[in-house]
């Protein structure tokens, strides 16, 4: 898949921008603060319905306007698609997918696929466990859409089933008799999340071990400080290693496992008005060598290695349905020059490329160029 053209109305810095693309490498240059990032989130945004720099839409919006659009038309190997959307400062949004209004935004969202990587994206690695977590539920919305709606459904139960276990805190007394109920509701939806999760664990492992390998090929580092290893590690105590091998766990299996663990903890669940067992809970484990990497990886092992999480991510997406664009915001400026090589090696055999910088000479890629300005976009010429 690949964008032919990308058209913003008051999004963040532009009032007004259009700009015809294509496939291959397209890189867009110029000095800090005049809009680049912004051209690769409103891309992220029609990709996950969400921005990387802020939780919610207010901020997507120009200044003084009431709404932001996104226009945007893609090809793929089969035909070609449109999509448009309204983001609202408040309010809904809306949206029109090949020029039809669509009752639900989130129909239009994940029909232009993307994959990020941001400066942001060292949180992937030194962030908190939601980081992490987050990482897993974008990547699934975006190969399984069904899995959105499961993870809503999620969320609701667990809202409530907090709810009754505050109320209980707040009245020194017994759960509402319907807790035994959302406690049903909140192991069939979880389990669902677990074992989508863990596959995705699994799948994303081999691609993530050979990209970290590849960006530190001839660093003069022992093999042990190449190796990663990632694992999936249940609020229940239990982890399981990301394998190539395996595919889905048995959600059955892992709705027991997780009533168990929400049973072992129901007097501190009382006391503490929170549910304390769940996908909620989870972790993605990232080792380098022996040691996690959270807090003992240095700040290059730490940018290699959430890069090469989301190359994988890249490729766990190809694997089903259509490829997705590369979107690399300002990231080798942070890379030296063996690692620049590496990744440009590996860009040049996507489909579609689109690249930030401020400096053009940090981008080691062939492409027509174009240069960002105070909230316009020009074309620059072929390098």
């Amino acid at each position: 898949m690949y964008l032919e053209s990308l058209e913003l109305i008051d999004f963040r810095s532009y009032a007004s921008a259009e700009c015809r693309i294509g496939p291959g490498v397209r890189v867009f240059t110029g000095p800090n603060a005049q809009g680049k990032t912004n051209l690769l989130e409103s891309v992220q945004y029609l990709a996950t319905g969400g921005s990387h720099r802020v939780s919610g839409d207010a901020p997507l919006v120009r200044s003084g306007a009431e709404v932001a659009v996104i226009r945007a038309a893609g090809r793929t190997a089969e035909r070609r698609v449109t999509v448009e959307l309204e983001i609202r400062a408040s309010g809904r949004n809306r949206a029109r997918l090949n020029g039809q209004p669509q009752g639900r935004t989130r129909d239009a969202i994940g029909v232009i696929r993307a994959v990020m990587f941001a400066p942001e994206d060292l949180a992937l690695v030194r962030g908190d466990p939601s980081e992490r977590r987050g990482f897993l539920d974008e990547l699934l919305g975006q190969r399984r859409p069904a899995y959105n709606v499961a993870r809503q459904e999620y969320e609701r139960v667990l809202r409530q089933r907090n709810a009754l276990l505050k109320d209980a805190r707040r009245r020194a007394g017994a759960p509402d008799e319907t807790l035994d109920a959302w406690t049903d509701a909140l192991v069939r939806a979880g389990a669902t999340l677990i074992a989508a999760r863990v596959a995705v664990v699994h799948a994303l492992s081999g691609p993530a071990e050979d990209a970290y390998r590849e960006l530190l090929s001839g660093a003069g580092q022992p093999d042990a400080a190449n190796q990663i290893e990632l694992a999936y590690e249940l609020s229940t105590g239990r982890r399981l290693q990301g394998d190539p091998g395996e595919g889905v766990p048995d959600p059955a299996l892992l709705a027991d496992e997780l009533r168990e663990g929400l049973m072992a903890r129901a007097s501190e669940e009382r006391d503490r008005g929170l549910t304390l067992a769940g996908p909620h809970r989870d972790e993605l484990a990232l080792r380098i060598g022996d040691l996690p990497a959270k807090g003992y990886a240095s700040h290059g092992e730490c940018w290699s290695l959430a890069l090469a999480l989301r190359l994988a991510s890249r490729e766990v997406l190809a694997e089903i349905g259509e490829e997705p664009i590369v979107l690399l915001d300002d990231v080798f400026a942070e890379l030296d020059e063996r690692r620049r090589e590496r990744l440009a090696d590996r860009c040049a055999g996507f489909e579609q490329v689109l690249v930030t910088a401020a400096v053009d000479d940090d981008v080691p890629l062939r492409g027509p160029r174009y240069t960002v300005r105070s909230g316009h976009v020009a074309a620059s010429g072929v390098l």
